[in-house]
């Protein structure tokens, strides 16, 4: 019955083994390298908070950093990362190389507009410009290229295309906007968003209002409509709010980028380095190298040492490395230099529970236990310790993951990843493997175990 279920666990390992070695040899979804690994831009900016008071200055920047995510979204750049450190803005471009344009855009100050439907006829007339335009040109709007945009100037009124059909500018701003925060509403308490405009402002809002109710005014950041909620009165006195069965967290973000777009918040670039795709090619290749090499060493040790343990071992650590592969995909893991590092470290712990069970496995068969039983005891006894090694150092990266910078929180996902799955590895894999030779021929040959 034993027998059975260990035959169980070990079909059902390579079943999924080879599930996931398909979706690691499958180009669909790819891995994803960070910047050191395929090049791209690094960019620093300082914010100038000398505008903003202390205590506002934390939900500043948070606004700010949704506000540029977004930007560089528009970018079509694949896993950028926009982080916060202090008064700095941290800005990396994967895949990106000659960011002007982008260095340019992302240096502004983000633009918040209110905007109000505009009349059918209107709306019709814009579509219908697209669709000339679209059928001159043989493409949709938004394929077409600056040299496609330069055909169509023969067209009369072509700048009509360009403009959105739905809703159109007004004169009401963010620098009208005095403060976004975040309320509840009453009777029932639903997150809500209130707006206080200054007194010129709260005029405009008033003449926006009254000839806008029961339609929708459209918030605007960076030309990306973020909310358009819909007038229920005209509104007297500046202050408005935002109601839409919002969670308190959706509230909060969209009350930050309506900050962002309100307050005086110029970034200056004050560090650029463009990392080429070929150093980081370079970087990947001696990255795998090494890391195939050190696992080809840790192989050999392990079978020339241990014999058929270690040998079964060494499937085990394979194994291991095509589920940690398949979850990078998954998860998924942007990988960096740090990331791999992770990866290797948690091989070598792997190995490390390894070899404390098969030196514990040695010290019964010292004793003159068969091997089925000092597998037993081996792993018994050995895992205490691999459970203390591993729990500890899993604590040690989860901090790290918790305050540490970029490239310290790869390291600390990759290595916190990979000692779950090396503990997987070394007591259910291993130790399955090794039951299977209980009760076998194999388990009388002393040169396989000794």
């Amino acid at each position: 019955m034993i027998k059975r279920g260990t035959y169980i666990i070990i079909g059902v390992v390579f079943i999924l083994a080879f599930l996931a070695g398909s979706l690691v040899l499958k180009e669909d979804p790819p891995f994803k390298l960070g910047l050191d690994l395929q090049g791209g831009a690094h960019l620093v900016y300082q914010a100038d908070l000398t505008g903003i008071e202390p205590p506002d200055r934390a939900e500043a920047m948070a606004g700010l950093r949704d506000v540029i995510e977004r930007r560089v979204n528009l970018f079509g750049v694949k896993e950028p990362l926009v982080q916060v450190q202090e008064e700095r803005l941290i800005v990396e471009l994967p895949g990106v190389i000659g960011v002007e344009e982008a260095v340019r855009l992302i240096g502004q100050t983000p633009f918040l507009e209110f905007r109000e439907q505009r009349e059918e006829q209107e709306r019709q007339r814009i579509l219908a410009k697209r669709e000339e335009i679209e059928e001159f040109i043989g493409k949709e709007i938004q394929e077409m290229t600056e040299e496609d945009w330069q055909k169509v100037q023969v067209i009369e009124e072509w700048q009509l295309a360009l403009e959105d059909p739905l809703f159109k500018p007004t004169i009401l701003t963010g620098k009208y906007l005095e403060r976004a925060e975040v309320g509840f509403g009453h009777p029932v308490r639903e997150p809500i968003i209130l707006l206080q405009f200054n007194e010129e402002g709260a005029k405009i809002f008033e003449e926006l209002t009254a000839r806008n109710i029961g339609k929708p005014l459209a918030i605007y950041i960076d030309q990306v409509m973020i909310s358009a909620p819909v007038v229920q009165e005209k509104i007297v006195g500046g202050r408005a709010q935002i109601s839409g069965n919002f969670t308190i967290e959706e509230a909060r973000e969209l009350a930050r980028n309506l900050n962002a777009g309100a307050l005086p918040l110029p970034i200056e670039l004050i560090f650029h380095q463009n990392i080429g795709p070929i150093l980081g090619k370079i970087s990947l290749e001696k990255s795998l190298k090494a890391g195939l090499f050190g696992l080809l060493l840790v192989a050999f040790f392990l079978i020339f040492i241990y014999r058929l343990p270690g040998a079964l071992a060494v499937l085990a650590l394979t194994i291991y490395l095509v589920f940690i592969l398949a979850l990078f995909k998954l998860i998924p893991v942007t990988l960096t230099l740090a990331g791999i590092a992770g990866v290797i470290l948690s091989i070598g712990l792997a190995v490390d529970a390894n070899i404390l069970i098969f030196s514990r496995m040695r010290e019964e068969l010292k004793e003159g236990k068969n091997p089925s039983i000092a597998l037993e005891e081996g792993f018994r006894r050995a895992w205490p310790s691999i459970r203390d090694g591993n729990f500890t150092t899993l604590i040690v990266a989860l901090i790290l993951f918790g305050f540490g910078t970029s490239f310290v929180k790869g390291f600390a996902l990759t290595l916190t990843i990979g000692i779950l799955i090396s503990m997987f590895s070394a007591i259910i894999i291993t130790k399955n493997l090794l039951r299977c030779f209980s009760g076998t021929k194999l388990e009388k040959v002393k040169i396989l175990w000794h």
